[in-house]
């Protein structure tokens, strides 16, 4: 039963209330003459004696007070009842069509959008993943919803919005999150929010973002195998309510099914997919959703556009930038043109080389020959070495050691050398400082490194 029963069982009482006070006024009214009917049926109106006028007089007002105070009793039982039926989950708008929602505007992100009912629900949409609706506690009713009762209590409410079946349902609060995506971590780290993480799908080791490696030290966080394989029977024994994976998921598609078949939503999230680095930050928003914190995600998106405006407001500066890391084999493996790295270099002021490189599939980064990019990135103004799959450097020495044609490279010989720190791709809500990194070293001649955030200068 939701909250909304319960105002709606209180109108219908006041509504039997005001029917028995009026039957009691009419009963009055009946017998106020006291004497014999006469010639024919006589009513309060029709009465000729003084007494008896004073009788009908009295009994007039009584009956119009009644009356007055039965109108107000059921006028105020039915306003009790629309607002009980507005504010409960899956009761129908007046018109006995389903409760339309307001979209949410978003600035960036592309691959998720949100749409709010009246009721507080939210409708989250998911590019290729699928549809998700997110009931507050509020809008739930008294106590909690277990066993048969959540599949019988979710298809109400989908029914009562209009909704197919195939839309998931998470009622929150959430408190046990199992979190197989690692770029999520972050954003909710930035909305406080770590402690609805119970299970991870990264060990402790694999964590940069010193929340979720603290909590996992301190037992808060378990870790409960990876997303190919993750152990059931903890997952279960700790009665997690919502497991969030990344699309790596899809290569396993037998564990989303196995966790679906215990009762475990699953959300696969997209925010590696969108190619604006803001996109991927915007998605806080969602994440306010499903921590009941929506109005703390807007006010830190906002926060972050507010920091970034005085840069994303200059003129581009005619630099060129490679970001690269080189694979064992000797290969080198660079971003696309259209991937969120090469946007933030543009966003900071600079050109991302080399250009061209399409997007033909899925994938944000290809392999390309050595002598390949030294054509095409020799002339690069700066070079951003990743480090994030062949671990952080710390000399230009290390960094030479990579191939024999870098010493050529013609930032080399500037000492325009930089390196990307590993927690660069896990700090999603800290993209906005790679921005800023990026635009300090194409406009400040030796930045200090307490004011770099990302990046490292090679000497």
């Amino acid at each position: 039963m939701t909250g909304g029963g319960a105002q709606y069982r209180r109108g219908r009482m006041l509504l039997l209330t005001a029917a028995a006070a009026a039957a009691a006024g009419m009963l009055l009214l009946s017998g106020c003459g006291g004497g014999s009917m006469g010639a024919g049926p006589r009513t309060a109106l029709s009465v000729s004696t003084q007494d008896e006028g004073v009788s009908a007089e009295a009994g007039q007002e009584k009956a119009a007070g009644q009356e007055e105070a039965a109108g107000q009793a059921k006028a105020e039982a039915g306003q009790e009842k629309a607002a009980g039926q507005a504010e409960a989950a899956g009761q129908a708008q007046p018109s006995g069509q389903p409760s339309s929602p307001e979209h949410v505007p978003l600035l960036y992100a592309e691959q998720f959008s949100l749409d709010r009912y009246p009721d507080g629900s939210t409708l989250i949409t998911i590019a290729e993943s699928g549809q998700y609706l997110v009931i507050p506690e509020d809008v739930q009713g008294p106590g909690e919803i277990t066993g048969q009762d959540i599949s019988q209590a979710s298809a109400e409410s989908l029914k009562a919005k209009g909704l197919p079946e195939e839309v998931t349902v998470i009622r929150l609060p959430l408190k046990n999150i199992y979190l197989a995506a690692t770029s999520a971590m972050d954003l909710f780290a930035a909305l406080d929010s770590v402690g609805r993480i119970t299970l991870s799908g990264t060990e402790s080791s694999g964590w940069y973002v010193e929340a979720a490696r603290e909590a996992m030290e301190a037992g808060r966080m378990v870790y409960a195998g990876k997303y190919s394989a993750p152990d059931y029977e903890q997952i279960l024994s700790m009665d997690c309510d919502l497991a969030i994976e990344s699309t790596m998921i899809n290569h396993s598609p037998q564990v989303k099914e196995q966790l679906e078949r215990l009762g475990i939503p699953v959300l696969v999230e997209r925010s590696s997919y969108e190619s604006h680095p803001l996109g991927r930050m915007e998605w806080i928003k969602l994440y306010g959703v499903l921590t009941g914190q929506e109005e703390l995600a807007q006010k830190l998106f906002d926060q972050e556009i507010s920091a970034l405006a005085p840069v994303l407001d200059q003129e581009p500066s005619g630099k060129t930038v490679a970001f690269f890391y080189i694979t064992s084999s000797g290969a080198v493996n660079v971003r696309k043109s259209g991937d969120y790295v090469a946007k933030m270099i543009s966003l900071s002021g600079g050109s991302y080389i080399p250009e061209g490189l399409g997007n033909d599939n899925a994938l944000s980064t290809m392999n390309m020959q050595m002598e390949a990019f030294y054509a095409a990135a020799k002339d690069a103004d700066y070079l951003i070495y990743n480090s994030t799959i062949d671990g952080e450097l710390a000399t230009l020495d290390e960094f030479l050691q990579k191939s024999s044609l870098l010493k050529d490279f013609k930032a080399v010989k500037e000492g325009h050398v930089w390196c990307a720190r590993k927690n660069m791709f896990q700090e999603t809500m800290s993209l906005g400082d790679m921005i800023l990194d990026i635009n300090r070293m194409l406009t400040k001649e030796d930045p200090p490194d307490e004011e770099m955030h990302f990046l490292r200068h090679l000497e």
